[in-house]
């Protein structure tokens, strides 16, 4: 019998074929005591196992590409993450084996994490991954990961890690459902980086029966269960009506009577262009430099390297627009050479530009760096600041580009409420806003974006949300001056209609989204727009507000 589920649609499409679960975690290893003149060798096998799993991420996410790259090599040095090596030598040095030694060192570390506030709580399920790939090494058992099969089918997982996510081959994985996870995780990042369907936080989807054929539509977030033929012809039709108006979309963003709305990628680096570029993207409006610095925790990337990764990117789009935003340090991109070790709740501390003014030589380089990266280029580059709370700091940050030399626009992005909702003294020191919808949404809400069970709250359709966006593109527009979208929100096609009613100048989304949102908002007007995007800040919950503006969309 037909039953439907209902999750958190995380990336568009719809995938119909059997369940097939993720492989099981590693087994607890046994505590078992090993005579002191084991010790040393024990210990080798754990360095040379964290070796070898760190460098099986790094060549998985060369193979990978793009932001998943940055993610892996993340990973990799949280596995060899030198006071995480040490503890698990000492436990050695006292009497457990190797795989024990691993698996206790990472539950240590991973009740810190639990308990370092939400924000950081969010990489636990990497740590978790990291982990289950150095025991099962150590204990000779096949690593955890997707299943083996050759018949395509879908993925249903706790959890996926970065290192599953990434190699997924989208050939064989139809699409993927997860128990956990939310809207801006890393694996709905990555999913749709690789334009796989996919649906998060769905409650008790481990239960499903290997075998079974499921239907996940990642637009809505409904799974359906055993589908009826009726069903599965009705999703295919939508799926081939949609694959069609994609294919009949091109060139720039516009609504149907013409009022132009810019699409634009966001990029982690010059692996990210290619797919940028054939997408259609008009430029980029969000390159998130900070994982050029994740690849040596130890110190900030020296100019040159920056100058040549800053350049690719910028040469990728001439006389197109690229928005460049200057590291993002802190909470869940900590950085040892930057960021303190011991705060209480990173997410509410030192992160962001407020990192970068307390290193002012760092943010001197980058910005130099970026400086010298555009000269002789007819590129618009504009520079932007993360984490900006008040007038005071945009300043800051106006000021530094300034004394660096840097002929670019200078931007604040909205991720603070403070900064929404004092929007237009901010905008007496820089010349646009870009609105970050994940933290906006986190600060707003107090929901971790990494945590499942906070979802409903980090959904960009919440009202609330909403306000502060129209109330930064007012502000703006009483200005004279733009305020775009680089959240996640606006790779939603229909938010991107209500983003673009609220008076919203652009938006920048994932490559893989950006023909969907140019279809969708080619079929209508602005006033249909703006009538939408009332209608949603009128409800008073998310699926209401989606409800709604979806009403007034289709004309109903």
């Amino acid at each position: 019998m037909e039953t439907t589920l209902r999750g958190v649609g995380v990336s568009h499409g719809v995938a119909i074929g059997e369940v097939r679960h993720m492989g099981t975690a590693v087994l607890e290893p046994p505590a078992k005591q090993i005579p002191a003149d084991e010790a040393e060798r024990e210990q080798g096998r754990a360095r040379q196992a964290v070796e070898a799993v760190a460098a099986d991420l790094i060549a998985r996410g060369n193979l990978a590409g793009g932001e998943a790259q940055a993610v892996l090599e993340a990973q990799a040095l949280m596995a060899q993450d030198p006071e995480l090596m040490a503890d698990v030598e000492r436990r050695i040095a006292v009497g457990s084996t190797a795989e024990r030694g691993v698996y206790d060192a990472f539950a240590a570390y991973r009740a810190l994490l639990a308990g370092a506030g939400e924000y950081l709580a969010g990489r636990v399920a990497d740590l978790d991954d990291v982990r289950n790939r150095i025991v099962a090494r150590l204990l000779g058992v096949p690593m955890p990961g997707v299943p083996d099969s050759d018949e395509p089918y879908v993925l249903i997982a706790r959890d996926l890690a970065p290192a599953d996510t990434a190699l997924l081959d989208p050939t064989l994985v139809l699409g993927f459902v997860t128990e956990e996870g939310g809207p801006t995780s890393h694996s709905a990042i990555l999913a749709r980086a690789l334009g796989v369907p996919a649906v998060v936080a769905l409650p008790g989807a481990g239960e499903l029966v290997e075998g079974t054929v499921i239907a996940v539509d990642g637009s809505t977030g409904e799974i359906f269960v055993e589908p009826s033929a009726e069903k599965r012809a009705e999703l295919e039709r939508a799926a081939a009506e949609r694959k069609a108006a994609l294919a009949a979309s091109s060139g720039p963003g516009a609504t149907s009577d013409g009022h132009k709305v810019p699409l634009l990628a966001n990029v982690g680096g010059p692996g990210d262009v290619a797919a940028a570029v054939e997408a259609g993207a008009e430029g980029v409006g969000l390159f998130r430099t900070e994982f050029l610095f994740l690849d040596d925790s130890k110190q900030a990337p020296a100019e040159a390297k920056q100058v040549e990764a800053y350049r690719k990117v910028l040469e990728a789009f001439p006389e197109g627009r690229v928005v460049v935003r200057v590291l993002d340090a802190g909470a869940d991109k900590p950085l040892d050479f930057l960021t303190p070790a011991d705060e209480p709740n990173p997410a509410l501390g030192v992160r962001g530009l407020r990192t970068l003014l307390d290193h002012p030589d760092v943010l001197r380089t980058q910005l130099t760096a970026l400086a010298k990266a555009a000269e002789g280029l007819p590129v618009y580059l504009e520079v932007m600041a993360p984490m900006v709370a008040d007038r005071i700091d945009a300043k800051a940050f106006a000021d530094a580009c300034r004394e660096a030399g840097l002929r670019a626009k200078f931007g604040a992005m909205v991720e603070i409420p403070s900064a929404a909702l004092r929007a237009r003294s901010i905008l007496q020191e820089v010349e646009f806003l870009s609105l970050g919808t994940n933290d906006l949404a986190q600060y707003t809400f107090a929901a971790d974006r990494q945590v499942g069970a906070v979802s409903r709250l980090q959904d960009p359709w919440q009202p609330a949300l909403l306000d502060l966006v129209a109330a930064s593109a007012e502000a703006a527009k009483a200005e004279g001056k733009s305020c775009g979208v680089c959240g996640e929100a606006a790779s939603d096609p229909e938010l991107a209609c209500v983003l673009t009613g609220l008076g919203v100048t652009s938006l920048s989304m994932g490559a893989a989204s950006i023909p969907y949102v140019r279809a969708t908002l080619a079929k209508h007007t602005l006033a249909q727009c703006e009538r939408a995007a009332a209608a949603a800040r009128a409800a008073d919950t998310a699926e209401d507000a989606r409800a709604a503006a979806r009403a007034v969309l289709s004309g109903e």
